[in-house]
């Protein structure tokens, strides 16, 4: 079977010929890297750690948790893979309930939501692709929603975080 050309391998990007130890473990046991009343954030692999190429976290979200509101990035995906309890996704058309082991691409551009309208908590895994520098914001928008305003606006852009609610007064 033969792929199209667009789906090859990308070139290398190690030049050596034996392979080297650079390895990276973290231990399911380490503690999170954020912990906000109703959800926790693991840094599993940064843009930082990656090189750029991806960012992987772990989220856990308690009962009832609001999650995100409409929005998209231009310059990066994310994708949803569900670990454990239940999810509500928004995929820009409509919502489906993600239960364990289901997963949710959202390529550049897609409007998504996610939010946990249950009882129980929830578990997920979020990647982002190219790796950006979301610690920054995992870490900061809860202070930057109290402030609100431009400055939450000019955060979330910063962050290529492109929420439906700054623009709809007809901006752009």
């Amino acid at each position: 079977m033969s792929y199209p050309e667009h789906l090859a391998y990308p070139a290398a990007r190690y030049h050596g010929a034996t392979g080297e130890v650079n390895a990276v473990f973290r231990p399911a046991d380490t503690p999170p890297d954020i912990s906000s009343p109703g959800a926790t954030t693991h840094y599993l692999a940064t843009g930082e750690s990656t090189g750029g190429e991806f960012g992987l976290y772990k989220v856990d979200l308690g009962p009832r948790s609001a999650g995100a509101k409409t929005h998209f990035h231009k310059a990066m995906s994310e994708s949803f893979y569900i670990l454990s309890g239940e999810l509500e996704l928004y995929n820009g058309e409509s919502w489906v309930t993600g239960r364990a082991g289901d997963f949710l691409y959202v390529p550049p551009g897609g409007l998504h939501v996610f939010k946990n309208v249950t009882d129980e908590p929830m578990s997920m895994l979020m990647l982002f692709s190219p790796g950006a520098p979301r610690e920054e914001y995992f870490e900061r928008v809860s202070e930057m929603s109290r402030r609100g305003g431009e400055e939450l606006k000019q955060f979330r852009v910063r962050h290529d975080s492109y929420f439906v609610e700054d623009f709809e007064a007809g901006e752009e």
